[in-house]
């Protein structure tokens, strides 16, 4: 079972889990690796991954302002303070660890990497890797938008309890899951209704999401002058695959490993796949 601990950084608390080697590993021959999850997510996210890489030690952090992390005070929740974040979490908990961002965590994990993070190697699952109101959602992105907009701008009770709704949440659920298997779709959606609220307010809520359809990884692909993995969904609606593919050659060392018949929830549908893509990758 992971340990969860905490940290202080930036003036705010950051509770993060451990999860060990197995028995018989010695810890110099353990890799270590923090996850950066993804937007609305918590360190959960990125378990079905984790649990596919026995030889490591992970060290997986829940972002201010989501899960059991609290926003860091005074600060606006923009893509400044989550790069400042990481670069401190990391120098605090685990310097030299490879660094494995999802969706969202891209591009924290790759703005950080580009502003000074150390890190050996850079991996990003479902790279954000286009402006989020281009490409085959931009349509829906700009509902989203007015969702959030509203979200915040309605009275305290009434905004929350959008945020926070159960139905508009497995909407979301069904938009992004591609797996024909009910079980793994029933579980999907159950990992989205136990952790895709679990933030602290609507304006860090708020916030998050302006940063996330603000900003994507080919802004800082050119500085991150690291060894970069990239593990991309063939079907992913938010960045299309002919995206990736384009992205790729952003990086001064990067790789790209296509996963077939999934879309954005890699983490979840398709984990022994980019366990297996990560693995090779760090031994190399």
């Amino acid at each position: 079972m992971p340990q969860r601990r905490e940290v202080s950084v930036l003036g705010g608390t950051t509770a993060y889990w451990v999860d060990e080697p197995v028995a018989g590993i010695a810890e110099a021959d353990a890799p270590t690796l923090v996850t950066v999850h993804g937007f609305r997510g918590e360190h959960h996210g990125l378990a079905p991954v984790i649990a596919q890489l026995p030889g490591y030690r992970v060290i997986s952090p829940d972002l201010p302002g989501f899960g059991e992390t609290a926003p860091i005070p005074d600060r606006v929740h923009d893509l400044e303070l989550y790069a400042q974040w990481l670069r401190e979490f990391v120098a605090a908990v685990c310097p030299g660890s490879v660094v494995v961002g999802h969706s969202f965590g891209s591009i924290v994990s790759s703005a950080a990497v580009a502003t000074g993070l150390d890190t050996p190697q850079l991996v990003l699952i479902n790279p954000i890797g286009a402006p989020a109101l281009e490409g085959p959602r931009g349509v829906l992105t700009r509902l989203a938008i007015f969702y959030y907009w509203a979200g915040a701008k309605l009275p305290a009770s009434l905004g929350e309890a959008l945020l926070r709704n159960r139905v508009i949440v497995r909407v979301m659920s069904i938009a992004m899951a591609k797996t024909k298997d009910p079980a793994l779709r029933r579980f999907v959606h159950e990992q989205h209704d136990l952790y895709f609220s679990q933030f602290a307010d609507r304006d860090v809520l708020r916030d998050a999401f302006v940063t996330s359809v603000s900003h994507d990884v080919t802004e800082f692909a050119p500085r991150v002058a690291v060894p970069t993995l990239l593990i991309a969904a063939q079907l992913d609606d938010i960045t299309p695959i002919e995206k990736e593919r384009e992205l790729v050659h952003l990086f001064p060392d990067a790789r790209l490993v296509e996963i077939p018949d999934v879309g954005h929830l890699i983490h979840y549908e398709t984990p022994a796949p980019a366990a297996a893509a990560i693995a090779g990758f760090v031994a190399r």
